[in-house]
Formats: structure tokens, sequence, C-alpha cells
């Protein structure tokens, strides 16, 4: 090989090599300064009557973010509880069923869709049909909007999933006298249960932290509440009025709810890695 050409190549893989160190460098200050500031200031705010007072009035010291924590916990329980059969089974379906039917491209076609559409049109989505014909916000609307955000993020995780089991498997226990759905649920599904487990946490990780649905749906209340028939307060909706308030306490609060969220996310996501680490071992 020409010496010139070797040492233009050599050249060429440095700079991108450096181009793509600095790249990841940048990213990581980034990412490092937002958490630092995050946690100085959050952890300011973390402690026993955060979890246990509600949000304060205007102009009143103290309070915490127990009303907002609660009815959080609620809505994004709700919403996985809906959004992880209909997108497991739904999944299911497009790998093993309906892999070639119209039905199938259709659900795909919408699938992709709703991920990528904003999360304010599934709110705006939810409001048009649920909250302005029932006149009154609630937490019953809030879920339904974020279930809308993870259906299509379970969906597609189990689909990928199903598809990575091989095929002898499911030959074997055609072989054995299986009916199909017997060989879906009990022998691709459980193979494929890690990737599909972690599909669920992602999607849980996503509507977490989601706020402009709730400022559609659920609103807020400054009061404790377990009726998911009436608005109902949340962490995103309270960090998002708090952080903007003139009141120190608030954005004290907003900091400690921005705190707690980031940490469930952090926690999700690595429980996520845990779980697909899993599965490629086996």
């Amino acid at each position: 090989m020409n010496q010139n050409l070797y040492n233009r190549r050599l050249w060429k893989n440095r700079i991108g090599i450096a181009l793509s160190m600095t790249a990841m460098a940048l990213g990581l200050f980034v990412l490092l300064w937002i958490l630092s500031v995050l946690f100085i200031n959050g952890i300011k705010a973390i402690d026993w009557n955060m979890f246990t007072q509600s949000t304060p009035a205007p102009g009143s010291e103290g309070g915490g973010l127990a009303n907002a924590i609660v009815g959080s916990l609620m809505m994004v329980g709700l919403a996985t509880l809906v959004s992880t059969p209909v997108g497991i089974l739904a999944g299911v379906y497009l790998a093993e069923f309906g892999d070639r039917s119209r039905i199938a491209e259709i659900t795909r076609f919408m699938t992709d869709i709703m991920l990528s559409a904003p999360s304010i049109v599934l709110g705006l989505f939810i409001y048009a049909i649920l909250v302005y014909q029932v006149k009154h916000f609630s937490g019953w609307a809030g879920s339904l909007a974020l279930s809308l955000i993870a259906i299509p993020v379970v969906l597609r995780t189990t689909e990928n999933m199903l598809r990575l089991v091989p095929g002898n498997l499911r030959e074997a226990a055609y072989a054995l006298g299986a009916p199909q759905w017997k060989v879906s649920i009990m022998v691709t599904l459980r193979a494929a249960k890690a990737g599909v487990v972690t599909g669920v946490l992602l999607a849980l990780a996503r509507i977490s932290g989601e706020t402009a649905p709730l400022l559609f749906t659920a609103l807020n209340n400054q009061f404790f509440s377990l009726d998911m028939n009436k608005p109902m307060s949340n962490l995103p909706v309270v960090i998002f009025q708090f952080a903007m308030s003139p009141y120190d306490n608030w954005v004290r609060l907003a900091w400690g709810g921005a705190l707690l969220i980031t940490v469930t996310v952090l926690i999700l996501n690595i429980l996520a890695r845990v779980f697909f680490r899993e599965k490629i071992s086996h």
C-alpha cells in the first residue's frame, strides 16, 4: 500500500476518533453539570415533610409533595396496568400471528405515529374525547393519556424481542403438537420475557416525567385526594407550576420534586439495563 495513502487514512482515523471523544466529553460534561446543579438544589428539599405534607398554599411556609407523589403513583400505576397487557398482547399478535396481514400493517403505522407524536397532542386528544365531554379534569383522564404514551413503547419492544427468539424453538414446540397460541404464550413469550420487562420499564420511565398530557387531563389539586374522578395532583405539573413561582419554598419543592423524578427514572433505566443484559447473557 502506498505510504502516503496509509498516512492520510491514519490521520483521518485519528481526527475522527478525536472528534468523537471530544463530542462524548462535551456531552458528559453538560450532563454532569445538569445533574450536579439538580442534586445540589434538590437535596436541600429532601426531608420528612416533603413526603408527609401536601403542597402549601401561596405565601405559606413549609409544605411538601405528599399529594403530588401519591397522585403520580396512582396515575402512573394505573397507566402501567392498562398499557402492559395491551402492549404485550398487541406485540405478540404482530410478531406471531398477523406478521404480514393488513391489520398488522395498519397497527405498525399507527404505532409509529404514536411513538413520534408529541405527548401534548395525545393530551389534547384525551381532553377532546373525555375531559371536554364530562366537563371536568380527572385522574382517570390523566392515566388514559399516559397509557397512550406507554402502549406503543411496550408494543414495539415486545414485537422486536419476540422476533429475536430463534425459529427452531418454535419449530420444536410445533413438533410436539403444541397449538400456535400456546407456543406464542408459553414458549416464545417466556423466552423473551427479559426483553419484554425491559420494554415495560422503559415505558414506565417515559411516562413518569410527562407534564404536557397531564395539564390537559388531570390538571392539579392542592389538596390530598384519592378520588380519581376529580382533578389530581401530580409531580410533573407541580414542578412546572412551582418552578415559575415567586415563593422560595415553592421553588425549593420544585427542585426536590425534579430530583425525585430524576432518581426514579434513573433507577428504572438501570433496572431495564440489568434485564436486557440478562437477556443477552442467555
